[in-house]
């Protein structure tokens, strides 16, 4: 899958939304990404996945790891590809990310990363210090959409299906309030029948 594919994918499922929203940091913008609209449908999840294994077939990868709970689906899709185990990171009380639940770690496994959007990389930085405490070795990270404007970096292999440069405004400032949009909730929005 290519960078336009991937797009498309996400438009196709209603992920990917053009209008006047706001978002959970209060900045405004026009674009809506929302990838569990996408994971959603089984055979797009596994395209992407596929995508996201290919990049990676020749790193002898034993365990793909999603930070909860954008990466789990994409973490246990992309491993079936690699023919490896899958397991998540969750948030800590301290805001850090551990594996739980009893998934077994050995010291020096080849793990990927794997994440559904990167705006930050936050959780990916943080599930990476506590599986290299750990023993792992890092491999490398992927994400379907790099929506950071290149601010995301992370000191290993990474690999973004796509990227899409998202513009916002702090409310005060909004382009888009300026002209008299209206704020649309992306929850309202109803799409037809998709994939």
């Amino acid at each position: 899958m290519n960078e336009a594919q991937v797009l498309a994918s996400f438009r196709k499922a209603g992920a990917l939304l053009d209008g006047h929203f706001v978002y959970a940091s209060g900045r405004h913008g026009r674009q809506f990404l929302q990838a569990a609209r996408v994971l959603q449908y089984p055979d797009l999840a596994e395209r992407l996945c596929a995508a996201i294994a290919d990049r990676f077939l020749e790193a002898e990868i034993d365990l793909v790891v999603g930070p909860a709970s954008g990466g789990i689906i994409l973490a246990y899709e992309t491993a079936r590809h690699l023919r490896c185990r899958a397991a998540f990171t969750e948030k800590e009380s301290d805001g850090a990310m551990a594996l739980k639940r009893g998934f077994l770690l050995k010291p020096r496994e080849r793990v990927l990363i794997v994440e559904d959007i990167a705006t930050t990389g936050g959780s990916v930085k943080k599930s990476i210090a506590h599986l290299r405490d750990r023993g792992a070795v890092i491999v490398g990270v992927s994400v379907l959409i790099d929506r950071s404007a290149g601010e995301v970096a992370f000191d290993c292999r990474y690999e973004p299906l796509a990227r899409l440069s998202m513009q916002s405004w702090e409310p005060a400032a909004c382009e888009l309030c300026a002209a008299g949009q209206r704020l649309i909730d992306p929850d309202d929005i109803v799409l037809g029948a998709q994939p």
